[in-house]
């Protein structure tokens, strides 16, 4: 068994998505060094968080949390960047197992039934080849055994990507973004879903999810993210 184990970490090195460094036997998705290093919120399952509070007032909300604060320039921006536009598929799973095995403990996804990441226009996904959004939630899901819902959102409009975008520009960029499939309304009647998304920012992107998903009965929304660009 140690032979193969040899063989495939010589052959397939695994790889440090921060960093770029080769990871240690021992090491599991970051180098040790990335992992403690990692700018953590700490918000876990805290009822009532600074992140959550953000959103009272634009729709019902039960809880909401993130693994890390967001920084321009900083090693979570780099991550992003990659995640979203430099094919890291690996790496998008792997943030999304280590955000699951930081906030399961503190019973932060007991009783949702379902994961709903931010859809991606058809067009912008066939030309990206995925959606980082999905396979965070995916790496969520290997951890938790949650189920990935990519049939209930539908983004509708090919609008203009919003990372250069600040304030209210995001809003108006956010505004009738997104529908309903025929299928979520009788799937998702009074379920409790988690919305994931790979950063907060404004919370426009989130809110026009929320603002669509809320027609549905008896339905509970949660959200998580990656990172949170608090103050931006």
């Amino acid at each position: 068994m140690k032979l193969w184990t040899d063989l495939r970490e010589f052959f397939f090195p695994r790889i440090c998505p921060i960093c770029g460094k080769k990871l240690l036997l021992t090491e599991e998705i970051l180098c040790t060094g990335c992992l403690t290093g990692l700018p953590y919120t700490h918000i876990l399952n805290s009822p009532g968080n600074e992140m959550e509070r953000s959103f009272w007032g634009r729709f019902p909300i039960r809880r909401a949390s993130s693994l890390c604060y967001y920084a321009r320039g900083s090693k979570i921006s780099s991550l992003l960047h990659d995640m979203k536009y430099h094919g890291a598929r690996t790496a998008c799973i792997r943030m999304g197992e280590l955000l699951a095995s930081e906030l399961h403990p503190s019973g932060f996804f007991e009783g949702i039934d379902c994961l709903i990441p931010v859809p991606l226009h058809p067009k912008r996904q066939r030309t990206r080849g995925y959606n980082q959004s999905e396979l965070l939630a995916r790496g969520i899901s290997a951890l938790t055994g949650i189920p990935v819902c990519t049939d209930a959102l539908h983004r509708i409009h090919h609008n203009p990507t919003q990372t250069h975008k600040h304030g209210y520009e995001r809003w108006l960029n956010a505004e009738d973004l997104f529908a309903l499939s025929d299928k979520a309304l009788p799937a998702l009647q009074h379920k409790h879903i988690m919305l994931v998304d790979d950063v907060l920012t404004t919370g426009a992107t989130l809110t026009a999810c929320a603002d669509v998903l809320v027609s549905i009965p008896g339905i509970q929304i949660s959200l998580v993210t990656l990172a949170w660009a608090k103050g931006l």
